[in-house]
């Protein structure tokens, strides 16, 4: 007997199709213009399966830029360092994720909605500075962590904008070698470096 067509039905392939064509879609459309049912009709499936799974489109985003590391043991890690370089440690971080190419389309497609979506400033913020770099920020010990991690992320989306999405070269083109020296002396200054104060001198 044919089998007939229809529905995918629900399932852990079901899922892990679901998150596969969203990370598709945020990646070359943007935030913005995915939604849950453009994602769940390419996959097959009824919205209300994808809204099960996930509960809204920002879950959706979340499940899709599934971390490559765990922050803690990241932080831990960057920590140990031998030669207690966190700076290069963290750049080196940095650059992993963003020369990942399925995880860079993803980053890349929220950074061209989050100018123009008021939903999705706050993922990528939440993302980048809060759940991977504010771990790091607090587990070197100096004060605001917060601002420190905010400082950083400023320094990666500026990177990843000039890089990957405007193209300015030679930044472009310069391996990840040199982007590693050239980004580590900064990440080290957000990091560990004293603030300067704002009272006037007697």
């Amino acid at each position: 007997m044919a089998r007939t067509r229809g529905r995918r039905p629900g399932g852990l392939d079901t899922r892990s199709a679901i998150i596969a064509e969203a990370r598709r879609q945020f990646g070359e459309v943007g935030y913005g213009p995915s939604t849950l049912r453009t994602i769940a009709a390419a996959v097959g499936v009824d919205p209300r399966l994808v809204l099960h799974y996930f509960g809204s489109k920002k879950g959706l985003f979340e499940a899709s830029v599934e971390l490559p590391v765990d922050p803690e043991v990241v932080a831990a890690t960057v920590l140990r360092a031998a030669d207690g370089d966190v700076g290069t440690r963290t750049a080196e971080l940095i650059l992993s994720i963003l020369e990942d190419p399925s995880r860079r389309l993803v980053f890349t497609g929220l950074l061209r909605a989050a100018v123009s979506d008021p939903e999705a400033a706050p993922l990528i913020r939440d993302i980048l500075a809060t759940r991977i770099l504010l771990p790091i920020a607090q587990a070197v010990g100096t004060d605001q962590p917060e601002l420190r991690a905010a400082l950083v992320a400023s320094s990666v989306v500026g990177l990843a904008v000039a890089r990957h999405i405007v193209g300015i070269e030679p930044l472009a083109s310069a391996s990840r070698e040199d982007l590693v020296r050239a980004l580590a002396p900064v990440v080290t200054h957000y990091l560990r470096g004293d603030w300067p104060t704002s009272e006037e001198p007697a």
